[in-house]
């Protein structure tokens, strides 16, 4: 196990939990003895394409707890942990605003309305949830489910295009 302050650690690296505090967690407990896979851990073209998947899917079905549930998910779908833990950031404190909006945008012209001013709504109110929650909720669904496809798909593709690159290149160096 590498220690969070170890110089061979890139930045983005110390900000995520390793192993041990994973199996540590109270709400990961029960799935401890899994989370020690070391399958789950290393970089092989087929885990990091479920990571990406499972990351972006938790980032934007929920609001709260997407790490904890991505991580569920890894040990269930056999993904590269760290990069289910990564890909959650998507959605963070900084972003969160714009995805809503997005979402809502979206969600109201699939469902084929037209986006509600909020001005016209002056307090928080059950109009105000229907206006707004239905929309939201359909936007980051479809947010989820497209971009775990989407993120699975181009991991696959340029993992196979390096692989196809290195061999051209090896092949080129013995001619």
């Amino acid at each position: 196990m590498n220690d969070r302050n170890a110089p061979s650690q890139t930045w983005w690296q110390s900000w995520l939990p390793n192993q041990d505090q994973l199996a540590q967690h109270r709400w990961l407990k029960p799935l401890a003895q899994h989370l020690l896979d070391p399958g789950l851990w290393r970089l092989q073209h087929e885990s990091v394409a479920r990571g990406v998947a499972v990351g972006l899917l938790w980032a934007f079905l929920i609001p709260v707890a997407q790490v904890v549930a991505a991580v569920a998910h890894c040990v269930w779908w056999r993904a590269h942990i760290p990069t289910a833990a990564a890909m959650t950031m998507v959605t963070n404190p900084f972003t969160i605003g714009f995805w809503l909006w997005l979402a809502y945008q979206t969600g109201s012209l699939v469902m084929g309305g037209h986006a509600t001013d909020p001005a016209a709504l002056d307090q928080l109110s059950w109009d105000m949830m229907l206006a707004f929650g239905g929309p939201i909720m359909l936007g980051m669904g479809l947010f989820a489910v497209g971009t775990a496809l989407l993120g699975y798909v181009l991991v696959k593709a340029v993992w196979t295009l390096r692989v196809v690159l290195a061999r051209r290149q090896r092949r080129g160096a013995k001619a």
